[in-house]
């Protein structure tokens, strides 16, 4: 009862909010109706702010979203990937949300070290500049000097952001589960799902030995790349809501005048960043996935350096061969090629008609595509190709979205250096290089190998199982109703083929060796 009372007053709140900036039509579009909006404005004293009826619906929501708070600029984050939610034009407004904010004072910052680490803050760096370089909506950041004359960047979390973010997300996960239960249609677009997304990446953030964590392991997967860097981690000045790292030099991506570039030629850069995109994408599975102009930096070298880690993406291999070939059949008009990806992968029901899907892609495709290829964007034709999956019922992949955010944002970075030139051009070798290593036959062969020998492994422990559960069954007897021994029987006879299948290919295997 209280936390439901929690919830309608700060839900009034919003909806005032809303209203004052005349963005209540995510409302009615779920079926309030239109002329509630002026009802609301009366009985909650809600004038419209000035201007807001001159700009766009997704503007509106825009402003109204920064006015509510950290926890709602995250949500409209969330939402600027989802078009097959809100529709493109929205999407595209809700991702010029800045995820800023006026910078809390110099002195609070101190005190967050000191308790964190129970010491001074004098006693940690040499020299601490009170004045934030950087303020986000759960962070800002210091410069600072070690001892031992390291110069470095501290992070350290907003006071009072965990029970702020507590409040407003508890609140979207209950709207969600009302909203899942009264408009059941809206399953296919996992509401529910989206917001426990959104919580576990703020949990994530706001404990900054995870976004340290995330850091080592990127630095870690490119220790051997020369031009591409990622900043040391500090552990000894590095908490739950400090983080600190080396600190990096060069001019922001989007700061760089490209007339006046010298030594750093704009067409090397756009190449380091398709490749490093690449590898992080297909190699690793494992990519920085806020990639903000504000978040890289060119060194005077043309090296690229790269910051803050607390929005990170991960793709398992499945998932990285159906991205692979779906790419490249898109890139080489093979359609019929990216609706069997489609369905082999389990995106798209088997009843559905690949032939429809693959006309689908190409209605996508070709509008897209045929543009010169500097206009070319594949993070558009994803985006559009999502927002079609309702007639084949795909349902939405959350990592993909992520994803697709990330490719549109990495296309302009890319596109602001060297206007001519597509990244993912650059990168389509590398993608057909990758997907020959990991798809060709001998790469099968690895994988079926791996397969047997990963049943081998665990063929004791389900011995054991199996020695538990005959144990269990002499003490207190087997009790099976019909539709239990006739789902037993079936699952009895698929495991004997599929242990007759993994002898034959480890037979297969040894002989081959043999040989």
């Amino acid at each position: 009862m209280g936390s439901g009372l929690l919830h309608f007053r700060r839900l009034v709140t919003v909806v005032r909010t809303l209203v004052r900036h005349d963005a209540l039509f995510p409302l009615e579009k779920l079926g309030l109706p239109r002329v509630a909006g002026a009802f609301l404005r009366i009985i909650l004293f809600a004038p419209r702010i000035e201007g807001a009826r001159d700009k766009r619906a997704g503007e509106r929501l825009t402003h109204a979203l920064t006015a509510l708070g950290p926890a709602f600029i995250k949500l409209g984050q969330a939402l600027s990937v989802r078009p097959d939610l809100i529709g493109d034009q929205m999407a595209n407004d809700l991702s010029l949300l800045q995820d800023r904010l006026p910078s809390f004072a110099g002195l609070e910052a101190r005190r967050a070290i000191e308790v964190e680490f129970q010491k001074g803050t004098d006693e940690l760096f040499f020299e601490f500049d009170n004045k934030a370089i950087a303020a986000a909506s759960i962070a800002q950041v210091h410069r600072a000097t070690t001892a031992d004359g390291k110069e470095v960047a501290v992070k350290v979390l907003r006071p009072g952001i965990e029970a702020a973010f507590a409040r407003d997300l508890t609140l979207a996960h209950w709207a969600a589960v009302r909203l899942e239960r009264a408009r059941p249609e809206l399953g296919r677009l996992r509401p529910i799902d989206t917001v426990r997304t959104i919580v576990r990446s703020v949990e994530m953030e706001m404990d900054l030995r995870f976004e340290a964590a995330a850091a080592e392991e990127l630095r870690d997967n490119f220790k051997d790349e020369i031009g591409f860097d990622v900043p040391e981690v500090d552990w000894v000045r590095t908490g739950r809501r400090v983080l600190t790292t080396s600190w990096v030099d060069g001019d922001p991506i989007n700061a760089i005048n490209v007339g006046n570039i010298t030594d750093r030629d704009p067409r090397q850069i756009v190449e380091k960043f398709a490749k490093v995109f690449f590898l992080q994408v297909f190699r690793d599975g494992f990519f920085h996935a806020d990639l903000h102009p504000g978040n890289f930096f060119i060194a005077t070298d043309g090296g690229i350096h790269v910051v803050d880690f607390g929005i990170m993406g991960r793709l398992d291999r499945r998932t990285r061969h159906y991205l692979a070939e779906m790419l490249h059949g898109f890139l080489t008009a093979n359609y019929k090629r990216v609706a069997d990806v489609h369905i082999r992968a389990g995106y798209v029901p088997a009843d559905q008609s690949a032939d429809e899907f693959a006309q689908a892609a190409r209605s996508i495709a070709e509008p897209i595509l045929g543009l010169p290829m500097g206009e070319v964007s594949l993070a558009k034709l994803l985006a559009q190709l999502f927002s079609v999956t309702q007639k084949f019922d795909m349902q939405v992949q959350p990592q993909l979205l992520l994803l697709q955010k990330t490719m549109l944002i990495a296309e302009g970075v890319g596109r602001n250096l060297c206007p001519n030139i597509n990244m993912w051009e650059l990168a389509l070798p590398l993608v057909e290089d990758w997907m020959m290593e990991e798809l060709g036959s001998e790469a099968r062969l690895r994988e079926a190998t791996d397969s047997v020998f990963d049943g081998l492994e665990r063929l004791p422990a389900l011995m054991a199982e199996m020695e538990g559960s005959i144990g269990m069954a002499a003490r207190k007897g087997i009790r099976l109703n019909p539709e239990s021994l006739t789902d037993l029987t079936k699952r009895s006879g698929e495991n004997f083929w599929k242990i007759w299948a993994a002898a034959a290919a480890l037979a297969i295997i040894v002989i081959m060796l043999l040989d």
